[in-house]
């Protein structure tokens, strides 16, 4: 087997398996950065041998494997045990000494609650959850959440060291811990969502929607989980690859049928007690547009009262900025620039938004579209807004008098602008 192979194999379990193993390390100590260099040093060791021996059979259970004898020499180590407490016996005791590598369980919703603990600072929970259960780097986390990489790699390591030091438990909290822990578990599963929207991570917005529907169905009646079951699934289904294609371009048949009707079950469910939340309100808006492929248009209209319902409940951003856009569909470009918020020089949506808002009132939209490519993380949507940017251009300057202003395209919300920003 060639070095290529055995490294995509490695990858690809990195994609598939890393939370799941990180769980399983890490719950009988809570120790989660002895965890993530465990299995750091597994898929090391991957990668030197798996090219002259193949991959195994089960990658999974090799990479538990060696991960757990790393931890275990971890445990036995002079280290370990000199400062290890004298009512500490992790130093001596292996808890995975009886575990079968062959029959990997899932325990990650457990983890996702450890890591939303109140000992754990509160602007570290999520990130914590996005790194340790579902495998992101700290630099894509960063960038998800607008700050500087060295920033956010600090605050992941004091959040690993404190779920050790105050020996949180791996444990899926009674009823009275879960409204101030259940928030961050939300949002991380919505942020695995988002970053995995697009490019190679598939198999991530599939985990994202997978925990989501399993966390609803565990909570049963929790409306906000199913709300966000709910969204993850229709993202699911209307997930692109290849060359970027705005929503309202998209063919409703390339859309996956089954996972719409599965998408709209959890959106019956998620009825709440009061007002609906933030992730039943951004379902409910993916619900109309996907209603498309029923009535063959956008009902604008109910758009517009749902981000009047968004913007009280949670105003972000991205949530504002995505509210211009359905503006400008009703009552024109003009008034959706008018519309668009002032604060947002650096996010990306609002540059898109500007763009073709600047372009459908007739205006130059050269350095705006050219703006909203630079922001882009994604290089086809980048490729997609240059190429927006010269079409846009040509016409101003070559105006076909055929087409009257109120012909040319006026933006729909991009995926990001409809989830209302970052996570």
């Amino acid at each position: 087997m060639s070095t290529q192979e055995a490294r995509a194999a490695a990858e690809h379990a990195a994609r598939t398996s890393y939370g799941r193993l990180i769980a399983l390390l890490a719950a009988p100590t809570g120790d989660l950065a002895l965890a993530d260099d465990a299995l750091a040093a597994a898929f090391e060791e991957a990668l030197r041998r798996w090219p002259a021996a193949g991959v195994p059979a089960n990658p999974d259970g090799w990479l538990l494997t060696v991960a757990r004898n790393r931890q275990r020499d971890a445990w036995r180590s002079a280290a370990a045990r000199t400062s290890a407490p004298l009512d500490d016996d992790s130093a001596v005791w292996d808890p995975l000494a009886r575990h079968d590598p062959d029959a990997i369980g899932d325990r990650r919703l457990e983890l996702l609650f450890a890591c939303g603990h109140p000992a754990i600072d509160p602007a570290a929970r999520a990130p914590l959850m996005l790194q340790a259960v579902l495998g992101f780097e700290a630099a894509q986390i960063a960038r998800a959440f607008a700050l500087p990489p060295a920033t956010m790699a600090q605050r992941l390591v004091r959040a690993k060291r404190r779920i050790k030091d105050a020996r949180i438990p791996f444990a899926i909290p009674d009823r009275r811990a879960m409204p101030e822990r259940l928030p961050a578990v939300l949002e991380a599963i919505y942020g695995c969502a988002a970053i995995a929207w697009r490019g190679d991570a598939a198999s991530l917005a599939g985990e994202a929607s997978y925990l989501a529907v399993t966390l609803a169905t565990l909570l049963e009646r929790e409306a906000e989980a199913w709300g966000l079951a709910a969204l993850t699934t229709f993202s699911l289904a209307r997930r692109q690859t290849g060359a970027f294609v705005p929503l309202e371009e998209q063919d409703p048949r390339d859309w996956d049928a089954a996972l719409l009707d599965e998408a709209e079950r959890h959106l019956r469910r998620a009825r709440p007690d009061g007002p609906p939340g933030r992730f039943q309100l951004e379902a409910a808006i993916d619900a109309v547009h996907c209603d498309r492929r029923r009535t063959g248009s956008t009902d604008w209209r109910a758009l517009e009262v749902l981000y009047s319902a968004m913007l009280a409940t949670a105003p972000s951003l991205g949530a504002r900025v995505a509210a211009a856009a359905v503006t400008a569909r009703l009552h024109g470009p003009v008034a959706g620039l008018d519309a668009l918020p002032d604060d947002a020089d650096g996010f990306q949506p609002y540059w898109a938004t500007r763009a073709h808002l600047l372009a459908a009132a007739g205006l130059d939209a050269t350095a705006a579209f050219e703006r909203a490519a630079a922001l882009a993380d994604d290089d086809a949507v980048a490729a997609h807004l240059r190429e927006r940017g010269r079409a846009a251009r040509a016409l101003r300057d070559h105006p076909n008098p055929a087409s009257s202003r109120s012909e040319r395209p006026e933006p729909a919300p991009t995926t990001q602008q409809r989830r209302g920003g970052h996570p």
